[in-house]
């Protein structure tokens, strides 16, 4: 499974950034996908997972309100639409596939990762 994740940038406190994750592979369209983020200096955590049939849903409690994650199978994409940006935000952002359907929120509940986009939310 190999997953691209693309849609960082700069915006200002207050803006909107949609992040996407492309996967391919086998099996690539029915496995849990999750984001992680990591900021200079601080350890990887969980921002947002979502189950390989989209029911279920898990958000860290510091994005809970401003960020959505979706996906279409379709296309085999997930997405990451973040809303109300704070510099508290800025991080790079890693989306993951996981070993089944089932959705995790720690980052051994995933097996594949992408290689980052930039998030920085300037004050």
């Amino acid at each position: 499974v190999q997953l691209q994740a693309s849609g960082g940038g700069l915006v200002q406190a207050g803006g909107s950034l949609r992040l996407s994750c492309a996967a391919s592979g086998r099996t690539s369209s029915s496995r849990a996908k999750g984001w992680f983020r990591q900021a200079p200096g601080k350890d990887r955590e969980f921002v947002a997972a979502i189950s390989g049939t989209g029911d279920r849903i898990y958000y860290a409690e510091s994005v809970q309100g401003r960020f959505t994650i979706s996906r279409d199978n379709a296309k085999n994409t997930v997405y990451l639409q973040m809303n109300s940006l704070k510099p508290e935000d800025t991080a790079v952002y890693y989306c993951a596939a996981g070993s089944g359907i089932v959705a995790g929120t720690r980052d051994y509940d995933y097996a594949y990762w992408g290689q980052g986009t930039q998030v920085t939310v300037s004050s």
